[in-house]
């Protein structure tokens, strides 16, 4: 099933919620992947987003709150990885999520002081040092859990208004966009023609084929090659890993291994493109 979103209407619907509460909205995929429909995050959230460390580590929250996602209905309230709090509910098509909501980048009515020195021990990897960021912190708007509860209840009535609207709807995927997504997902597994045509309930020789079709005449071990070393490009460009910790986060244990590919794939080992791309 994929997802289709009526952006337009969307990030009117969004920019309008921002004016009239203060309180940022959002949309996420349903693998937990902003859709980019709102740039007015609070400065505390653009400068964290504005650093590729920082920006994975927003990534890796957004889509791990998704997966635990436990409540039986409506905003399941948390706080996000600096300690800002959040909220999100899922969109279902039947029992399928379609889209995720959240709202947050606000604080909670306790003592904001308290706050900061819960956010300041999670700031340990920021490069100059957590204090540099306790003026944006300071920043952030305090609500009453009660305000926020009244926000919750007004977005869940929302939620039916943008399904009923169409905003957000499903529609069926073809065997070539099931393997894409698939893949796109899962390249940093342990991945096989075998398992994979087991997870897609596709055959064998179709999914042979079907690669095929996608990588333009190569085969399923090149798609796989291809979106494990481009995201090794990007942590390569973007973070300060390790190149044998940047094999093993796109899953390639095997750094010798990984070594080749790279090389095979871009015409350069991952030391030199790294040193390249940095100037």
């Amino acid at each position: 099933m994929n997802t289709l979103f009526d952006e337009e209407q969307l990030r009117k619907l969004i920019a309008n919620l921002k004016i009239l509460t203060g309180v940022p909205a959002n949309i996420l995929d349903p693998e937990g992947r902003d859709i980019n429909l709102f740039r007015g995050h609070p400065p505390f959230c653009r400068a964290i987003n504005d650093l590729p460390e920082g920006h994975e580590r927003c990534i890796a929250c957004d889509q791990h709150k998704i997966r635990h996602y436990t409540a039986k209905s409506g905003f399941q309230f948390y706080r996000c990885h600096v300690g800002i709090c959040e909220a999100v509910m899922p969109l279902y098509d039947k029992k399928t999520p379609l889209a995720y909501l959240a709202m947050g980048c606000y604080l909670d009515d306790s003592p904001i002081e308290q706050q900061w020195e819960r956010t300041r021990a999670q700031l340990d990897w920021w490069p100059d040092g957590p204090d540099a960021l306790k003026e944006a912190f300071f920043q952030f708007r305090q609500y009453s859990h009660q305000e926020m509860q009244a926000y919750a209840d007004t977005l869940e009535a929302l939620s039916a208004y943008i399904q009923l609207k169409g905003m957000i709807r499903a529609t069926e995927q073809t065997d070539l966009q099931k393997l894409e997504l698939y893949l796109d997902q899962h390249y940093m597994e342990k991945l096989s023609l075998a398992s994979i045509s087991k997870q897609l309930h596709i055959g064998r020789t179709k999914l042979c084929a079907l690669a095929k079709e996608l990588s333009g005449g190569k085969t399923l071990s090149y798609l796989i090659a291809q979106r494990r070393i481009g995201a090794a490009k990007r942590l390569l460009a973007q973070s300060s890993l390790p190149v044998s910790a940047v094999a093993e986060a796109v899953g390639i244990s095997d750094y010798n291994y990984f070594s080749k590919v790279f090389r095979t794939m871009t015409g350069t080992t991952p030391s030199a493109f790294r040193k390249q791309y940095r100037g």
